[in-house]
């Protein structure tokens, strides 16, 4: 007599309907009363099927039941106990995996001194003041790294060049030339270049508005939300504050450049976690259509860490601000909360991720002297280095970075049923944290669990209610990474 047993899923409701989120093939089933008394059932334990349906025939019809734990058995929702099953393979990316996007770090330097910096505060990797790598990209460096990103982008008809800093419009020059020879090589290669930048906003004269405007740059601003928030931390050498200098600024940027979204990207610290508010005053005060939130990666003992009582402010915070979102979403209305979107998109798509992002994979940083690296925040540093723009990258090196990183091999996060979202969280948060890329982030594991379990109830509840507002995700273009910053 064969017994019945769970499998790994997460359970949630949504517009009083239950779905259950399978893992790790990441697919969402809207739950029927028998399927929910049945998995209900199995949650105390193991049961044999001819005890199982006798228990529960009372509410359903016999034939019913059968049929649903057919399917939940052909869904992978439950199991056959005893009857042995292969191990999943390792997926591994393909040979030759297309790069999707490059990070350009034109320059190491900032024209700002912000204290909680990964780039440039206490938890820096990269010696940018005094190590051996160029302030600035040359122009000869930058036309290397365009061919590149033309070769190891492979058969896709789209290359996303980011450029990035340091303060990214020191490099102004370099910044021109090379969307002008990227543009050109690219019509010649038979491919669109995609151009964007994150700039802290200081640097932006009427001039560089209208290039950027007319050349159709995407931007995205580093700005932490109204003056007593901004000037806290993101400050000039001198230690004054960049509010009243970046805020008119932005506010010409985002009257001239109309041709693409201009979205803010927010640090949050444990000085403020107000999130509703930031948002607030960044969309409606000054006129942002995203704004993106990330906690400050740093090591645990600054004054600026988030601990645990942190994370969970800062949960209910964007639960309530996602709540916003979901109302917007079900009156086909914009809202700029992209955590929610992004996270929306991938749950949509049913992504099952292997790797946290495609840091050394879809996604690469390339350092001012031109040596390719996991990452735009890993740029300079000698032990992330995959290669050099012009001998390409090192295969042996970037095949053993994607084996020691897999989710397979990350005890901690095997058992997890977040982990398809997740999949252990950001290479440069783990090395600041741990010491080690390849260490899960588990100081924020239950923080990741809350926000995941609230995007599923939103996209629940939007399925149910609107669920044309979820076509926008089905044409649309999945990227390696929404956000460079």
């Amino acid at each position: 007599m064969s017994a019945l047993g769970l499998r790994e899923f997460h359970s949630f409701s949504a517009s009083g309907r239950d779905f259950a989120y399978l893992v790790p093939s990441a697919a969402i089933f809207e739950l029927d009363d028998a399927a929910s008394a049945i998995l209900a059932r199995l949650r105390q334990g193991e049961m044999p099927t001819t005890g199982l349906i006798e228990e529960l025939s009372a509410r359903f019809p016999v034939a019913e039941l059968e049929e649903t734990l057919s399917e939940l058995i052909r869904v992978r929702a439950i199991r056959v106990v005893g009857i042995p099953e292969e191990p999943m393979a390792k997926q591994m990316p393909p040979e030759n995996f297309p790069l999707t996007t490059m990070v350009l770090n034109v320059t190491n330097q900032c024209n700002l001194s912000c204290t909680y910096c990964y780039e440039y505060g206490e938890d820096k990797i990269v010696d940018t003041e005094n190590g051996k790598k160029p302030k600035f990209m040359s122009e000869e460096t930058a036309r290397e790294s365009v061919e590149f990103m033309l070769r190891e982008s492979g058969e896709n008809r789209v290359a996303h060049l980011t450029f990035f800093g340091g303060e990214t419009l020191m490099n102004l020059p370099v910044l021109k030339s090379t969307i002008q020879y990227a543009r050109r090589r690219g019509a010649e290669t038979g491919k669109e270049v995609d151009f964007s930048l994150t700039t802290n906003a200081t640097l932006l004269r009427p001039d560089v508005i209208e290039f950027l405007a007319e050349n159709r740059v995407g931007v995205t601003i580093s700005i932490d939300g109204p003056k007593e928030v901004q000037d806290q931390f993101r400050v000039f050498h001198n230690g004054s504050g960049s509010y009243e200098i970046v805020a008119p600024k932005i506010a010409e940027l985002l009257r001239r450049h109309r041709t693409r979204p201009i979205g803010a990207r927010v640090t949050l610290t444990s000085h403020d976690l107000d999130v509703r508010k930031i948002f607030r005053h960044l969309t409606e005060e000054i006129g942002f259509a995203e704004v993106g939130f990330a906690p400050v990666t740093t090591a645990p003992n600054r004054k600026y860490a988030i601990a645990e009582d942190g994370f969970d402010n800062m949960l209910e915070q964007f639960r309530s601000l996602a709540g916003d979102f979901l109302q917007a979403a079900l009156e086909n209305r914009h809202h700029g909360f992209s955590n929610v979107k992004d996270t929306l998109e991938e749950i949509h798509k049913g992504v099952s991720k292997p790797y946290p992002c495609g840091a050394g994979l879809g996604l690469m940083g390339v350092s001012t002297d031109g040596d390719v690296a996991l990452c735009h925040r890993f740029a300079g540093s000698d032990s992330h280095k995959l290669g050099t723009v012009r001998d390409g990258i090192d295969k042996l090196v970037q095949i053993g970075f994607l084996e020691k990183h897999h989710i397979d091999d990350k005890t901690d996060c095997r058992q997890c049923w977040a982990r398809p979202l997740c999949s252990g969280g950001c290479y440069h948060e783990a090395y600041t944290r741990y010491g080690e890329s390849a260490h899960p982030n588990l100081h924020y594991c239950e923080w990741i669990r809350g926000w995941t379990d609230t995007c599923l109830k939103i996209y629940g509840e939007i399925a149910v209610r609107n669920p044309r507002y979820l076509e926008q995700f089905d044409d649309k273009v999945a990227y390696e990474t929404s956000q460079v910053n």
